[in-house]
């Protein structure tokens, strides 16, 4: 492991020599092998960063690379379909996730490689790290931290950075 990688660990997320509060899913950490699709599990293992994404009607691009986060904007979470796994637009014909929520939790995305490119059905989708609802409240499988944590972090990722999820 590396100062710049995300490291999460029952103490927390370790970045560039700072801990900071988290949360994970609701089913626990699990092997990346046992994950499953709805199971509320965060898969353990090390997950590169391929994306970030942002709310520009509510912040400020946090880095050169993110990308603005639209009103139709979605997340395909069905292993039926063909784009499973991958962020898709509205309209769509199967189950997904809205990514431009009301609520505050998807003003900022970073975007693993858990399943993806090429998702094997049935496995998870959609492991981001976002904002969290509350401290201690699990997510459906991300790594969520406090609006101020994850803005703090945003900026200072590299290429280089890894989620590492530790079991």
């Amino acid at each position: 492991m590396k100062a710049e990688d995300l490291v999460v660990t029952p103490m927390g997320v370790r970045f560039m020599g700072r801990r900071f509060a988290c949360t994970v899913g609701r089913g626990g950490i699990v092997a990346a092998v046992q994950k499953r699709e709805g199971d509320g599990a965060t898969p353990a293992g090390v997950h590169g960063l391929v994306g970030m994404l942002y709310r520009p009607d509510r912040i400020a691009r946090p880095g050169d690379w993110a990308l603005p986060i639209g009103p139709c904007d979605l997340w395909s979470d069905d292993p039926r379909d063909e784009d499973y796994n991958l962020m898709v637009r509205a309209p769509h014909g199967y189950s997904h996730e809205q990514l431009r929520r009301a609520d505050p939790m998807y003003d900022l995305i970073l975007i693993t490689d858990y399943n993806w490119p090429h998702a094997e059905p049935g496995r998870g989708s959609a492991i981001f790290i976002h904002q969290w609802r509350r401290p201690g409240a699990p997510t459906a499988g991300c790594v969520a931290l406090s609006r101020r944590d994850l803005h703090w972090i945003a900026p200072r990722i590299t290429h280089q950075t890894r989620l590492v999820v530790l079991g």
